[in-house]
């Protein structure tokens, strides 16, 4: 029987992005003129969707499925990215310069959150036929062993980063990887390095984008600020930059956070929202949620994410099929450190990656795309005696 704990508390994150979907989408209604209920509506048809997804894939034999679903994941959604910037405008839509979403029938789909899910299960599948514990080899031979894996990946980061230009994203695959390597028997000393290479490959993609030195400089401008009392004066004024305009965003957030205190202001009472944020259901959903429900508020939304967590690696811990095991990590990391990328953006701590929170943000490809990895993790929890 699937994890019937899994599907309620990932249901429940479902239905509060609905709520506010409502509340924190007053402003965008009122200025382009949709109807109260606009948004809320559509998040309500994506909430439906993905729990009957979900549902329809617990009911699966993972023997069968969980591979065939995986890899044309993988493969469907990587060929959709490829293909994209020679698509016409007519069917791709365009920002900043990037091609990220398919217009489908009034909608726009996002390859890339699909993406991630046929990833993580192609390095699932692939590392338990190829991997296994280093067994105390060398570190070449263990960098000989993951090179196809590395340059499979260095290939996808790029694709992702410089033709999406979505950095945000290869953070999360890399650090996804990265860690993936070392549950499926990888060396410390090959995670360490590894983690270098990708430390070195970040800098390189940030300081070859103006757009993504600008967003440092940015997130810097107000950052400096804050660490002025801790850092010698001579250091200060070789960092100090000017400050830029995209810090307004991170400024209203942080005051949307304080504004709620420890119980906020109450549903839909919010004051930033209305235009000082802007789409504020969106990317920071999180500093909307903490202006109206508070410390209190937010801290509910982060225990029910958390237990997602724990239920999916439950699913991991209890598998014996080592896919299953190495698949359920995999969306149980790509889930945490979206989560906390976000996080850390919308409060200053880390420049803004415009990533959303997975089931609590407005929008369908995110919502139905980590509900279809969620449904895999249910449909591996068929053959996992769980208490």
């Amino acid at each position: 029987m699937a994890d019937r704990q899994l599907f309620i508390f990932t249901t429940i994150l479902i239905g509060i992005s609905i709520i506010f979907s409502y509340s924190l989408s007053s402003y965008i209604v009122v200025l382009f003129g949709y109807s109260d209920f606009h948004f809320a509506i559509r998040q309500a048809a994506f909430g439906l969707l993905s729990i009957l997804i979900m549902w329809g894939l617990s009911q699966l034999d993972p023997t069968v499925w969980l591979k065939r679903l995986g890899l044309t994941l993988f493969l469907g959604s990587l060929l959709l990215m490829i293909t994209m910037p020679l698509m016409p405008s007519s069917l791709v839509s365009e920002v900043g310069g990037a091609k990220r979403w398919i217009k489908v029938a009034g909608f726009s789909l996002a390859p890339v959150e699909f993406f991630k899910v046929g990833f993580i299960y192609f390095l699932a599948w692939s590392f338990s036929r190829k991997l296994g514990h280093h067994g105390g080899m060398g570190l070449k031979k263990e960098f000989m062993r993951l090179m196809p894996y590395l340059v499979i990946s260095a290939f996808i980061m790029a694709l992702i980063a410089v033709m999406q230009k979505d950095l945000g994203q290869v953070v999360v695959l890399s650090m996804s990887l990265l860690f993936m390597l070392s549950f499926a028997g990888s060396s410390w000393k090959v995670f360490m390095s590894i983690m270098g290479l990708a430390m070195l490959a970040f800098l390189v993609f940030i300081f070859t984008a103006e757009h993504r030195i600008l967003r440092i400089k940015s997130w810097w401008s107000l950052a400096q600020t804050q660490l002025e009392p801790f850092l010698p004066a001579w250091l200060m004024s070789k960092l100090h930059v000017e400050t830029y305009s995209e810090p307004y965003q991170i400024s209203h957030s942080l005051n949307a956070i304080n504004n709620g205190g420890i119980f906020g202001t109450g549903l839909a009472n919010g004051t930033f929202k209305l235009g000082f944020l802007s789409e504020v259901h969106t990317d920071f959903v999180l500093a909307g949620i903490a202006e109206e429900f508070g410390f209190m508020g937010v801290l509910l939304v982060t225990f029910v994410f958390l237990a997602i967590l724990q239920r999916i690696f439950k699913v991991a811990n209890r598998s014996r099929d080592e896919v299953s095991y190495l698949f359920s990590i995999g969306i149980g990391l790509v889930l945490a450190f979206t989560f906390l990328i976000n996080a850390y953006g919308i409060s200053g701590i880390t420049p803004i990656k415009g990533i959303s929170v997975p089931f609590l943000s407005y929008g369908g490809s995110a919502m139905i795309a980590a509900a279809i990895g969620i449904g895999m993790v249910l449909m591996a929890s068929n053959k996992v005696k769980l208490s």
